[in-house]
């Protein structure tokens, strides 16, 4: 018996300290995410630079559609209608329509983040794709800040300046796919919803969505299965709502 503890109140405060020694800080989780995603969509701006110029427009032009519009869809949208021939108006308008989830995601991200009036504007140029991805795989409020300000901040600075680094090499590097890049946006965002799937509402929810991306990408113009795939859940949503006791039925 003397190397057993005759103290249990000490050994259940040191199992205790243990325990909470051990449990990871969901900010630093929120970073880490915020991280990954910044880098796999930062590099990818090497390719919108690089077709940006070999579209028509100089650099001076792609960095302010970088800086600017920063929406990665919306930007390949413009610039895939200036390099096809198209006028300024339809490509004004295909941007537009891209970017018209941004608002979307907005009305979403504005009670979840109660952030003060002084911080709506940056936080409105900073509402992109990835931001809000990252900020709604979080459990509470101040990680999805976190999540929010470091994954905004972070691809804005890495888009930005694999932007400027694309519209000047160009050519030299070659197309951007073969680097996988393309993919490695797409395997980040799957990496933050797959921990979402675990119902089987979830997963019927992500399949169905699936499909409907893949049926409509050969017919419609780069962005717009996305959002169709989006009705998908919104759908599901509204459904599930009514049929709840407190919906309407």
């Amino acid at each position: 018996m003397r190397g057993a503890d005759r103290n249990p109140r000490r050994g259940a405060a040191v199992g205790v300290c243990d325990s909470d020694d051990v449990t990871p800080d969901p900010a630093v989780a929120a970073r880490r995410q915020a991280v990954s995603v910044s880098v796999a969509t930062g590099l990818y701006g090497v390719s919108f630079g690089a077709l940006s110029v070999a579209a028509g427009l100089d650099v001076a032009q792609t960095m302010a559609l970088s800086l600017l519009m920063f929406s990665g869809g919306s930007q390949f949208a413009f610039i895939g209608v200036v390099g096809a021939g198209g006028g300024a108006g339809a490509a004004i308008a295909s941007a537009a329509l891209l970017g018209a989830r941004n608002g979307l995601y907005g009305a979403q991200l504005t009670p979840m983040l109660d952030l003060p009036r002084r911080w709506r504007l940056p936080a409105a140029q900073l509402t992109i794709d990835e931001s809000t991805a990252v900020a709604t795989a979080q459990p509470d409020r101040r990680t999805a800040r976190v999540g929010f300000w470091w994954t905004g901040l972070g691809v804005f600075l890495l888009w930005n300046t694999f932007t400027l680094l694309g519209a000047l090499v160009g050519d030299r590097l070659g197309d951007p796919r073969a680097y996988g890049l393309d993919a490695a946006a797409g395997a980040a965002f799957l990496a933050l919803v797959w921990p979402r799937l675990a119902g089987r509402a979830a997963q019927l929810v992500a399949a169905a969505a699936v499909v409907v991306a893949l049926a409509t990408t050969p017919v419609l113009s780069a962005g717009l299965p996305v959002l169709l795939a989006a009705v998908v859940a919104v759908v599901v949503g509204l459904v599930t709502t009514d049929r709840t006791p407190g919906g309407s039925s």
